[in-house]
């Protein structure tokens, strides 16, 4: 059971109801993450011009796809892992690239190539070397899509947080962090 109380759409305070009704619109419901953070009208907002800006960028669905999976396997979210494992299906992604992105890896080169720099980001909190940037680099990403990337890794590890620290009910097919060690 969620640790911080789920906002009901019905029951939305005026500040928070056109947010979740907008989220609606556009997933067609409100996951239980979402009714989360609308306990905090202003965390909401926040997250949602957060979500719409890096959403907005030039790094491909796929790849923020892949990013969120290494990120919330990193971070042992299981919310995250189950809702981005969900996503990933829509962005193209089948399974067995999907227990490639967990584990830090693509059969893309291009997204392999992302997904380590967004690891090597996440590990090192963000202090990243010539090597790494030079790797990104050679592999096509442009200054604009490395400052995506950064921006993706430090997105989804609000969300991980948020996830972990709440412990929101899964509303996704169940994905474990710990399922990943058989594979990897």
């Amino acid at each position: 059971m969620s640790r911080i109380a789920l906002i009901d759409p019905r029951q939305a305070t005026a500040e928070t109801r056109p947010l979740l009704e907008a989220v609606t619109r556009q997933l067609g419901g409100v996951p239980n993450f979402i009714r989360v953070l609308g306990q905090s009208p202003a965390a909401l907002e926040a997250f949602l011009g957060l979500f719409s800006i890096a959403g907005a960028g030039r790094l491909e669905p796929a790849t923020r796809e892949r990013i969120a999976l290494a990120i919330a396997q990193r971070n042992s979210c299981d919310y995250c892992l189950s809702a981005h494992t969900a996503l990933a299906a829509g962005a193209g992604l089948d399974g067995d690239e999907v227990l490639l992105n967990r584990a830090g890896r693509s059969r893309d080169a291009r997204a392999a190539a992302a997904v380590a720099f967004a690891r090597a980001v996440m590990d090192n909190l963000g202090d990243v070397t010539q090597a790494e940037l030079q790797a990104v680099r050679e592999a096509g990403y442009e200054d604009a899509e490395i400052v995506e990337i950064i921006v993706h890794v430090a997105l989804n590890t609000l969300t991980n947080m948020i996830g972990r620290a709440s412990q929101v009910d899964i509303d996704f097919p169940r994905v474990g962090a710990g399922e990943l060690a058989q594979v990897a």
